[in-house]
Parts: structure tokens; sequence; C-alpha cells
């Protein structure tokens, strides 16, 4: 078992919190890890009648690049993800999904981070007025989802739990596997 021997904090913001951890590794040797500690988040796959996706191509600060994704927020303290799922939805393309289906949930990025991502297929979309964040400038696009699975074969799409929605909402289609709708 790893040992948290002392937590120091490195900074705390709105979205993530920057530690470093001194951990006794299970041999006795004591090491650094540099840990990042994030509340959640929830990507959505909406996917309508026509067997097409709504996504949101935006620049990513990060990577310098604008990047093409499902649409995501993070969860608000003590929000459920289904609430979350719901309301980043309607935010950021003017949907609202009649029913969610979690298609997974996953760690992020585990060698630094605890950032859990909880993973929807949005069916029955209804429209409603977007309202994104005044901070997100968002472009709309429609895809059929086979031409979506093209484009990460292509590696035009390469936003991790866009990839991930993209591949689980196929094969959802492909077997409709029966998981379980949460709404």
């Amino acid at each position: 078992m790893h040992e948290l021997i002392e937590r120091k904090t490195i900074f705390e913001g709105h979205v993530v919190g920057l530690y470093l951890d001194q951990v006794l590794l299970p041999n006795g040797k004591p090491v650094e890890r540099e840990v990042v500690l994030h509340g959640g988040a929830v990507g959505m796959v909406p996917l309508d009648t026509e067997g097409c996706l709504t996504m949101v191509r935006q620049y990513r600060h990060a990577t310098g690049e604008y990047l093409l994704e499902i649409p995501a927020g993070k969860l608000d303290e003590g929000e459920s993800p289904e609430s979350c799922a719901a309301r980043e939805l309607i935010e950021e393309v003017g949907l609202a999904p009649g029913r969610l289906i979690k298609l997974s949930e996953f760690y992020t990025s585990p060698g630094f981070s605890n950032e859990v991502l909880h993973l929807y297929l949005a069916l029955d979309l209804e429209p409603r007025e977007a309202a994104p964040e005044e901070d997100e400038f968002l472009e709309v696009e429609r895809m059929p989802l086979e031409e979506a699975l093209e484009a990460v074969g292509r590696l035009e799409i390469r936003d991790s739990k866009t990839v991930a929605g993209i591949a689980l909402a196929s094969l959802w289609r492909a077997t409709r596997d029966g998981r379980k709708e949460v709404r």
C-alpha cells in the first residue's frame, strides 16, 4: 500500500487543485508525486433519430488548437452527474435529453489526477435555447455517427472523452446492449 506522508498545496483554483505529495512506497522508499484533484465532469453523446451527433468545436488553450468535442462540463458541488449532463447539454448545444443512458465512467488521467468523467448517451432530444457561459465560444456541428467514427480513425477527433463517447455510442447502436437508462 502507498502511504501519504505529507501533502503540500501548490495551487487551488476554480477547476483544479495542484498538490505535491510525499508518499511512502510499499518497499519503504519515499517519493514525490504531483497530484491534480478535480471534482469530476460529464460528457454527453447527443444522438438524434437520424443517427447524427451534435458536437462543439472550441479553442482549447492548453493544446493551442480548436478541437471537435462532444458537449461536456464540470460537476457543480453536490450536483448529480445526470443533472449536470442535462444542464450542460442545454447550455452548450440547446438540446434537452429525454433519455440518458450511462455509457461509462472513467479516470481521465489517473497517472496524476483523480478526475472522473461520467459519459452518457443522450437520446430523444428536444430543442431548447442554448446558453453558453460567457467564456465559452462554441461552434455547434452536427455529424452522422459513422462519419464521426471515421474522423476518429483519421485522427481528426483527438479529445479523449469524445473518442470514447463516439466509440461507445457506435457500439451501443450496433448492439443496443441494454445499458441502464438513468433518466
